[in-house]
């Protein structure tokens, strides 16, 4: 697709969805309308008997014109953007701007699956290294031509729910990625991926993406790291369990793992989201609020137990309250694998801190280590930054210093692990 041709199809996909989502938004707002009217000439009714019902035929044949309207006019706009704006300028594709794949990665996090199943623009390309925004194939000459100073060691870049790899710029300051590169001659890949698909859908398309990426890497790769935020690390621990599975090589490399605020036991306003979606179909009243949350993508539900395989959610009713099943997954073999958490109270006493975590991540769920399941951190493994939220985790000085000293280790190990020992003398005399 061309670069005019992409960017026509990003754009209309764009205005389709925000026009169908008035309406829908719209039937929304009809229905607790409806809900509440019916309740109020309901008791009325008790007090003046028929008289009433004239009355409310014509109300209610009044607000369902009005709304039955709105959703009429915005389902035929919605059509007819789709098929408008045709051009052949050379614009950027909104997903290669920062902005604009800001609001499509939003879009993705919230009914990207939806999209996916749909073939829609706005969810091309669902894994996929990028470089400046732009899609980077894993071929031979498309990984040459992008990294043409590559290193043997590869640090891979795994952002969170409803994020794109612009998210590792917060604060303006330079990225991990940026200095890891400077400070310690690494090559990093910075991943996109539609973050409303499931968690094991993710993590099976990056276990193909970086096998490929290896299989035609510019120099030998001598080691691979895999960095996570958020819903990035249920990501790669979910694409190396598929790889280990599956015997592909490229889980071989892999020296070092780290989780940034990684829910891998759940995360409370998930959980919160599940339940209350449920209680609030209950009533007329709250009933299209309901109906709203259980809208969320696969993604995001994926984020109530830390589902990483198919297992635990296929052949389910995603809506049930019963207690979901999580799959127990353990961690890639022959790797370090670390974590970093971060609370919002500046010490173990504040009950803030621990009531809350970083604002979306509990302490224990991020270090993996709750009264009921332990993903197998090892002691040493961890790294805690008080004082801080979620998203701090994605630029922090801090946070780097730690990064920069795992990367470092996990370097030296995997050299020394490919040393061959020398023979004894005896062995080596003629």
């Amino acid at each position: 697709m061309t670069s005019a041709a992409q960017s026509n199809a990003e754009v209309r996909a764009l205005a389709e969805l925000g026009l169908r989502e008035v309406g829908v938004a719209a039937g929304g707002i009809h229905n607790v309308h409806r809900a509440i009217s019916d309740r109020v000439f309901a008791g009325m009714r008790v007090g003046t008997g028929g008289a009433v019902t004239p009355i409310k035929a014509l109300h209610d044949g009044i607000t369902d014109g009005i709304y039955q309207s709105i959703e009429i006019a915005s389902t035929a706009a919605s059509e007819v953007a789709g098929r408008a704006m045709p051009s052949k300028r050379s614009w950027p594709a909104p997903s290669e701007t920062v902005r604009g794949a800001a609001a499509i990665g939003i879009i993705n996090g919230l009914i990207g699956d939806t999209l996916d199943e749909s073939g829609s623009p706005l969810a091309a390309d669902p894994m996929a290294i990028r470089v400046a925004g732009t899609v980077v194939s894993p071929s031979r000459a498309e990984l040459h031509r992008a990294f043409p100073d590559a290193s043997g060691h590869l640090v891979v870049f795994l952002h969170g729910l409803v994020e794109t790899e612009y998210a590792w710029r917060l604060g303006g300051a330079p990225t991990y990625a940026q200095r890891l590169n400077s400070d310690l001659d690494t090559t990093a890949i910075e991943v996109r991926y539609n973050t409303g698909r499931h968690i094991s859908a993710n993590g099976r398309a990056l276990s193909y993406l970086l096998a490929a990426t290896v299989r035609n890497w510019p120099v030998p790769v001598t080691g691979i790291t895999l960095i996570g935020h958020s819903m990035g690390g249920l990501v790669a621990r979910s694409a190396a369990h598929h790889a280990s599975r599956a015997g592909m090589d490229w889980t071989k490399s892999t020296s070092l793992t780290v989780s940034l605020g990684t829910p891998h036991h759940g995360a409370p306003l998930e959980q919160l989201a599940h339940v209350g979606s449920s209680l609030l179909t209950r009533m007329p009243e709250t009933a299209p609020f309901g109906r709203l949350l259980r809208r969320r993508s696969a993604g995001i539900r994926d984020l109530r137990q830390g589902s990483l395989v198919d297992e635990d959610w296929h052949g389910r009713d995603a809506d049930s309250l019963a207690r979901a099943a999580a799959t127990e997954v353990p961690l890639l073999a022959n790797a370090m694998h670390c974590f970093v958490s971060a609370s919002v109270g500046t010490s173990r006493r504040n009950p803030l801190g621990y009531l809350i975590g970083d604002g979306l991540v509990l302490r224990g769920s991020a270090s993996g280590r709750t009264r009921a399941r332990r993903v197998g951190f090892g002691d040493a493994a961890g790294f805690h930054l008080p004082g801080a939220h979620h998203m701090s985790l994605l630029n922090n000085d801090d946070v780097y210093e730690q990064l920069k000293t795992w990367v470092s280790q996990a370097t030296k190990t995997a050299a020394a692990d490919r040393e061959i020992p020398a023979l004894p003398a005896a062995l080596t005399t003629p």
